[in-house]
């Protein structure tokens, strides 16, 4: 069976990478670290800025030097721009580096919180191993996955290898988000994902909980 290509939803922003895309934005060209962190709609916004604030700074400055040039040829006194265009391009490079503030501290907050998720998942106590009736009405819930032994798994397949690789970001994705990680084995347009609580050693609600979150992504 062939699933359709799916979208991959944005990846979680690390503290590292967070860091680095703040002092992108406010100490380099701001909306850089947000493209960085796939912010695509205000970083582009906050570059475009910048980059329009930053060309009138420097037609302001081109037109305030020519004249003196031009004084080397000729006694007239110099018709000067000017300030409203080294303001006007400075209040837009104001407005981007503002923004891109805003953005940065929403990075780093959320980049603080995943890592406060992940440490909670970390030190919580492992779910209970279920009975074999508990998993035989759990398998029924997702008919498309096999048991073999303590492990549930099953074999996507995709129409390529580049949509088996999204598949596969986006499991890798989702399974961080839960704090639970299948087994991945790649065979060029196929998956095959394996889940099992190895601290509770053996199958969990936990396992059949993601093995159906995995079913709806495949179908995306």
């Amino acid at each position: 069976m062939r699933m359709k290509p799916f979208s991959v939803n944005r990846k979680p922003v690390s503290r590292a990478k967070a860091k680095n895309a703040a002092l992108l934005n406010q100490l380099a060209t701001p909306g850089l670290g947000s493209l960085l962190c796939g912010r695509w709609i205000a970083g582009t916004g906050q570059l475009l800025l910048s980059c329009a604030g930053f060309a009138l700074v420097m037609v302001w400055f081109f037109k305030e030097m020519i004249p003196y040039y031009g004084l080397m040829f000729s006694d007239a006194p110099p018709q000067l721009p000017g300030l409203k265009m080294l303001a006007e391009g400075g209040n837009l490079f104001a407005i981007a580096w503002v923004w891109s503030a805003f953005t940065s501290f929403s990075l780093l907050r959320e980049a603080s919180s995943g890592r406060l998720r992940s440490l909670e998942n970390s030190t919580a106590p492992p779910p209970l191993k279920l009975d074999e009736a508990k998993i035989f009405l759990a398998l029924t819930s997702v008919p498309n996955w096999q048991k073999k032994g303590d492990v549930i798994s099953r074999t996507f397949q995709f129409k390529d290898f580049p949509a088996a690789m999204k598949f596969t970001d986006a499991v890798a994705q989702l399974a961080e988000e839960e704090w639970h990680h299948p087994d991945i084995d790649i065979r060029w347009n196929k998956v095959t994902l394996a889940l099992t609580t190895h601290d509770a050693g053996g199958l969990t609600e936990k396992d059949f909980a993601l093995a159906k979150k995995f079913d709806a992504l495949s179908l995306r």
